[in-house]
């Protein structure tokens, strides 16, 4: 690798806000030896730039020894953040490659066929005249030998130990502080009828600890690998059946893994396993820390790396999730540069939403979105709802309060359809969303406001979350709530000229941020200190409905802008300042005074 080039290795003509500083620290902090450098960078801070300069100094072919790996690798988890770097034009020397299933057939009477049940795929040495110029192979041909290879973080893990996709000098993996909770995701294996095609010849016992689940493991993969080897020996294939026999070859290599990781004496990972329904339900095996899979997936693939994202909150835990040794590993800060009353934060807090208290509170939190409707009659908004049950009763009770009109909604099935179908709308309609607060670009006018519904805290259902807090790994579990709230607070503002509010509905937020103070990035505590009371409508379900319920045309907001917020006075200021701080010196006050109701578990809720 070669630092020196950064800034030349910079893909925009110009640079924006921090870039340079960031790029001129990232640069120091590989001269200085570290072989990872963690960049903490924060939303509308030009991310994908700052990635492609530090996989543009990546050796290159003739740059010393020759037997040392060139090139480089950009991986995001996100397939959204993908199509992103696809549509940029100053990202076009990154050669993006997809999994099979993302490319069609090119032989006649195949045009709607996906590769990976195309003819090559489905009969035993076929020969295909085309491949040269199959779209998959090309694409794969291409990246193999561009200096950047562009994919998602599940085909670069699945690629791990292939020909074509070895060992390069750089590895950039772009939203990366999921890195650890993806590979426990894609590690996991699900004994399932809908997951195990020869389901119905298993016989099910009681999972009653990690040596039972082993052998029952050691038996599906025996019965798996035996059905496998009868489509193998077919000379053509259906679809159903290539499907069928590509996804017994991942489960027969997923527990191949498992049985092989836990009956290794030094191996660093933890499994557990979940079988709710007992004797004849579904399996499922989980892995915790999971090193060892990281390091044949990820850490063998490179020997620099740079991990980007605005929510790697703490760096030595972060280490310690993936496997990495935090003396090699340097965080660099990017600051914000977005003015801060572009980006505010509103204390609208109706109460709590754990699971006792919603009943009383979700009400409320529905005629607070109405009053918000009627704060912003001409701007688009969105609710982060948390899950599909407040997400449904929102839409009932908003119906019922005449501004169902002006709502719009997802189902499971159809979540970037009906997202797209909202963003595409000039009316200024308020989108109902489930687990939006990642990945989702909300630049400009597609939203102006938001409403966090719910302290996002994991399931305790899950035996991961479970055992982790049964070890006391409380820091762990604000921080994982914390760094989705963060994400969440970025959607709707985009750039240094873009705003948006975000509006607080559940008072447990207020006690996530003082429990996971520490760990904040100084530009969200920012926004946290500076957060105030707004002044609110009364609520009118006619104003709230606008146009739509046949009210006079609404006028158009302006943004606001550092002048005219200055412009405004200081009495204007100090009014904020007072609300805010009014409101976090009682938060404050009343954590001295703590009942059972404010432990950490009170704050969960699970469907």
């Amino acid at each position: 690798m070669n630092p020196e080039r950064i800034l030349d290795e910079f893909p925009a003509p110009s640079f924006r806000g921090a870039q340079k500083q960031a790029l001129l620290d990232i640069k120091q902090a590989y001269e200085a030896g570290n072989d990872v450098v963690l960049v903490r960078a924060p939303t509308g801070s030009g991310k994908s730039l700052l990635a492609r300069a530090i996989a543009g100094c990546a050796r290159k072919p003739g740059e010393g020894d020759p037997t040392r790996p060139i090139g480089a690798y950009y991986t995001t988890p996100q397939v959204s953040q993908l199509d992103d770097v696809a549509g940029d034009a100053l990202l076009e020397d990154l050669q993006i490659i997809r999994g099979k299933g993302n490319y069609k057939c090119i032989l006649p009477g195949e045009s709607t066929t996906p590769v990976n049940q195309a003819p090559c795929a489905r009969e035993k040495g076929f020969d295909c005249n085309v491949k040269h110029r199959c779209p998959y192979f090309s694409d794969r041909a291409i990246a193999a030998n561009r200096s950047i290879a562009a994919m998602t973080l599940a085909y670069f893990m699945q690629t791990a130990g292939t020909e074509a996709f070895g060992q390069r000098d750089v590895v950039v993996i772009d939203e990366a502080h999921g890195l650890a909770e993806w590979a426990e995701m894609y590690a996991t294996i699900d004994l399932q009828p809908r997951t195990v095609p020869v389901w119905e010849h298993l016989k099910v016992p009681e999972i009653d600890g990690l040596d039972r689940a082993v052998q029952f493991a050691d038996g599906v993969k025996d019965i798996c690998t035996r059905r496998k080897d009868e489509l193998i020996r077919k000379i053509e294939l259906s679809p159903a059946e290539v499907a069928e026999r590509d996804r017994l070859q991942k489960l027969i290599s997923d527990l191949k893994w498992f049985v092989e990781d836990y009956r290794n004496p030094e191996s660093p990972t933890t499994w557990v396993v979940d079988q709710p329904d007992g004797e004849g339900g579904g399996v499922t095996v989980k892995p915790m820390n999971p090193e060892r899979y990281l390091r044949h997936t990820v850490w063998d693939r490179g020997t620099k790396f740079a991990l980007l994202s605005a929510t790697i909150l703490n760096r030595e835990a972060f280490c310690r999730q993936v496997g990495l040794d935090p003396n090699k590993v340097v965080l660099v800060d990017v600051p914000h540069t977005f003015p801060l009353e572009n980006r505010q934060l509103y204390d609208v807090t109706q109460g709590k939403m754990t699971y006792e208290h919603r009943e009383q509170t979700l009400p409320k939190i529905a005629r607070l979105i109405v009053q918000l409707m009627q704060k912003h009659p001409d701007e688009k908004g969105i609710v982060h709802a948390h899950s599909y049950a407040i997400q449904a009763e929102l839409k009932r009770m908003l119906g019922e309060f005449g501004v169902g009109g002006r709502v719009q909604a997802h189902s499971r099935e159809n979540r970037n359809e009906d997202l797209e179908i909202w963003k595409a709308t000039d009316d200024p309609d308020v989108f109902l969303s489930v687990k939006m607060e990642e990945a989702l670009d909300l630049k400009g006018d597609l939203a102006r406001w938001q409403v966090l519904c719910k302290a996002p805290y994991l399931n305790t259902a899950d035996s991961r979350v479970a055992r982790r807090l049964e070890e006391g790994q409380w820091a762990w579990y604000h921080r994982a709530a914390l760094r989705t709230v963060i994400q969440g607070c970025g959607r709707v503002v985009r750039a240094p000229d873009d705003y948006g509010a975000t509006y607080l509905a559940d008072s447990s937020l207020l006690d996530l941020f003082e429990r996971a103070e520490p760990d904040m990035p100084p530009w969200f505590k920012e926004q946290v200190d500076a957060m105030s009371v707004p002044d609110l409508p009364e609520f009118d379900g006619k104003a709230a409905a606008g146009e739509k319920f046949g009210s006079p045309s609404r006028q158009a907001k302006r943004p606001p802008t550092r002048n005219s917020t200055q412009s405004s006075g200081s009495s204007s200021g100090s009014s904020t300042s007072s609300a805010a701080g009014g409101s976090r010196s009682r938060r404050k006050g009343d954590s001295k005074n703590k009942s059972f109701e404010d432990h950490p578990l009170s704050d969960i809720w699970s469907e």
